[in-house]
């Protein structure tokens, strides 16, 4: 019996063998695999949010659109392309010696943008701070956000300069 399955594999083998060379006809075609990297994405800060002097129990806001005062990020990538933006908000400014606090607050319509397809020092829309938003940059590559805020000093509101971090994070989407 088992020399009767050797000498079937060995015929098996020969047929594969042998019938293996009779390819009749045999077409190919290539495709190429192809892909375009975007550009890197960079974002700068070019003004920060100045409320300017404010009088203790006086609520003080600053217009996104107040130009020298609002916050401003330029941000550059690639035409067209889909990013995210993302802020991180201080509900406090503090004093440099962190003894002073005061509240800060910012509403779903303080950020303005300009994504580029147009005059890049004029707001193109709006978006809300308080969660990420998805948006993309125009021609030229470039986009301009501003932001504005209130500010919500106490009647016992301690003197001296108060400061906090507004952190926008942009990403490319993908898409």
């Amino acid at each position: 019996m088992r020399s009767f399955i050797n000498r079937l594999i060995l015929l098996v083998i020969a047929v594969l063998v042998i019938g293996g060379g009779n390819v009749m006809a045999q077409e190919r075609a290539a495709i190429q695999a192809l892909a375009t990297v975007v550009s890197s994405l960079s974002i700068v800060g070019t003004n920060n949010l100045q409320f300017g002097t404010v009088t203790p129990g006086v609520t003080k806001s600053v217009d996104k659109a107040t130009i020298g005062f609002a916050g401003e990020w330029e941000i550059t990538g690639t035409s067209s392309a889909e990013l995210t933006m993302d802020f991180t908000l201080p509900d406090t400014m503090r004093t440099v010696d962190s003894l002073g606090a005061m509240r800060i607050d910012f509403s779903a319509t303080d950020v303005a943008f300009s994504d580029g397809t147009g005059n890049q020092s004029t707001p193109t829309g709006t978006l809300n701070p308080n969660g990420p938003s998805v948006r993309r940059i125009g021609g030229g590559g470039m986009m301009t956000v501003w932001i504005g805020g209130t500010v919500y000093p106490r009647v016992s509101q301690t003197g001296g300069d108060y400061s906090a971090e507004i952190l926008l994070t942009v990403a490319y989407t993908g898409s």
